[in-house]
């Protein structure tokens, strides 16, 4: 079943519907003051997927709440970020309200603690329908199970007065879908939206969002640690290491050329058909402290291929090919 036509205009081809310049993010507080995200720059056209890839604590969700400036007072934001025309950075509260759902919504990482306990699964989706198009409250009901039936839930009339806690994970987080998608964003955020699901519930999330993402043309920025994930989803991919894009590129680009010593660790200790009675290769040492990160390059302390330069500055992006590039003193 097909939701009714977008009420949005569009943006041309040649504009990019996210534009993202120096973004940084420093958590700070009378005891700490750390930076999260260290200068990130992207753009993203309509219909186009990319995903944040990198370990842990790399700074991918922190990029991701940055577009809908979901961020405690102790955040502290600079650079722009532009969704759909919007300056992010610069809108006032109610505005910014306004925006969340209806432009840029977000498919959080644990549905169990993103949706409300004591609400049924359809007045959450209903709620955001009636919020930010003025629908009656039986138009917005109608939206409601519309949703549920288009993120295949089955028996999704009865699921509507079910509460969270009495669906299993992979139908909350299809839930969860159906109220990112309730207001037909034209930008779609999913912070690992299959992380705690079983690999079968897993590849069925994964298919029914790339699918939903061609139906509705929106674009989608997608978190994950999983590099299966991404040769699944993604159309142009991100390495992240310590805050910054240290890899871009197509998917094809940088699996084939992975040109990053960080993104070939990655790609090595990734388990594939490939490697079956092979011992994977580790990453060796861990993630830096990003209260104290290392002079230069982050990843220089990890790095089997380090030479003198690389601590002296943090190395600029050097062009690997059309639209790949890599954070290395080695590429170029």
């Amino acid at each position: 079943m097909q939701i009714s036509p977008l009420k949005q205009t569009l943006p041309s081809a040649e504009t990019p519907l996210v534009t993202v310049e120096d973004l940084r993010v420093r958590f700070r507080s009378r005891d700490f003051n750390v930076p999260v995200v260290n200068g990130v720059s992207f753009s993203l056209g309509k219909g186009e997927v990319l995903c944040l890839l990198g370990e842990s604590g790399s700074g991918k969700s922190v990029t991701m709440r940055a577009l809908m400036r979901l961020f405690p007072s102790t955040a502290v934001v600079s650079g722009k970020i532009n969704v759909d025309g919007h300056d992010i950075l610069g809108l006032s509260r109610s505005k910014l309200r306004a925006i969340r759902g209806a432009v840029v919504s977000m498919i959080f990482q644990e549905p169990m603690t993103s949706l409300d306990p004591v609400f049924t699964i359809g007045s959450q989706i209903a709620e955001s329908v009636m919020f930010h198009e003025g629908a009656s409250r039986r138009q917005a009901e109608l939206r409601a199970l519309e949703l549920l039936e288009l993120v295949q839930v089955p028996s999704a009339k009865r699921r509507l007065i079910a509460y969270p806690h009495e669906l299993s994970g992979g139908l909350r987080q299809r839930a969860m879908i159906a109220l990112a998608l309730a207001c037909r964003p034209k930008l779609l955020l999913a912070d690992e939206p299959t992380t705690a699901l079983d690999a079968t519930v897993q590849i069925q999330i994964l298919l029914l969002l790339r699918e939903l993402q061609h139906e509705l043309g929106m674009a989608t920025i997608f978190v994950t640690h999983d590099l299966g994930v991404a040769c699944e989803v993604a159309d142009r991919v991100a390495v992240m290491y310590a805050g910054r894009f240290v890899e871009q590129g197509s998917i094809t680009q940088v699996m084939d050329n992975p040109s990053h010593p960080y993104t070939q660790g990655l790609l090595r200790s990734t388990v594939h058909e490939g490697v079956r009675g092979v011992r994977l290769e580790t990453i060796p040492g861990s993630p830096p402290d990003l209260a104290e990160l290392p002079a230069g390059c982050s990843f220089a302390p990890r790095c089997g291929f380090v030479r003198p330069d690389c601590t002296m500055a943090v190395p600029h992006d050097a062009t690997v090919g059309q639209g790949h590039s890599a954070r290395c003193v080695l590429v170029g």
